[in-house]
């Protein structure tokens, strides 16, 4: 029987965003990609990972918020997780003062255009930054926008506030004992490598990768290149 992958994605993400990954594994783990439905805080998303996971152990991969959702994880159940994969995410809580305010305000203004003018509408404002600047414009580009325009408001509200009532995780990477992979694009301005530096330097034996022409969507805009660290990552 083969290993389950347990696959997070990120906010208002679907299956689409692992596929390179799952097409690329299959022969040796089973995949499974988990959709949070209207879950509203990590901790519902992270307990419904436990409950719903189809093996008692299992690998476990988190893009973005889904790292978060690793994290927490990992924090309820870290004997249940056997590998662990951290992608273009982060640890630290919404921030206090001003830059806390910004980015309540930013999250609740694209809310605002998702209920107003539609998710399309939304996704074409937030993916620019998203993406490679290399890669606006293209197929790669649409096909963010298309998954981004399958969710809906009720989705992004529901996921926006479970991000901006995150907690702190960086307490959790210490007790991280299981192969870990570290991965960001080189130029992911959300979740900037540096970041990812920080994470790994505080986790016993992690891999650190981070991937070159690349911004925040890694899983699709350098499909190969963590198709690769991935298998590096389940040999370890």
């Amino acid at each position: 029987m083969k290993p389950t992958l347990i696959l997070l994605p990120g906010l208002v993400c679907d299956a689409a965003v692992w596929a390179p990954q799952v097409q690329a594994l299959s022969g040796r783990v089973h995949c499974h990609v988990v959709d949070y439905g209207l879950r509203d805080s990590l901790t519902e998303m992270a307990q419904y990972v436990l409950d719903s996971a189809p093996t008692p152990r299992f690998a476990l991969a988190g893009h973005s918020m889904g790292g978060r959702v690793a994290l927490e994880v990992m924090r309820l159940a870290p004997g249940r997780v056997q590998h662990l994969a951290l992608l273009d995410t982060g640890t630290h809580p919404l921030a206090e003062g001003v830059a806390g305010v910004r980015e309540r305000a930013g999250r609740m203004g694209l809310l605002q255009t998702a209920e107003r003018k539609g998710m399309r509408a939304m996704a074409e404002q937030w993916a620019q930054p998203m993406v490679h600047p290399s890669r606006h414009a293209t197929p790669l580009f649409e096909s963010v926008l298309a998954m981004l325009e399958r969710s809906s408001p009720e989705h992004y509200a529901a996921q926006i506030n479970a991000l901006l009532n995150r907690p702190d995780a960086a307490p959790v990477l210490a007790g991280i004992r299981c192969p870990t992979l570290v991965l960001t694009g080189r130029e992911d301005l959300w979740s900037p490598p540096e970041q990812h530096e920080r994470m790994a330097a505080q986790i016993t034996g992690a891999q650190l990768c981070i991937v070159e022409q690349c911004g925040h969507m890694s899983t699709l805009e350098q499909p190969d290149a963590v198709n690769t660290a991935f298998q590096h990552w389940l040999d370890a």
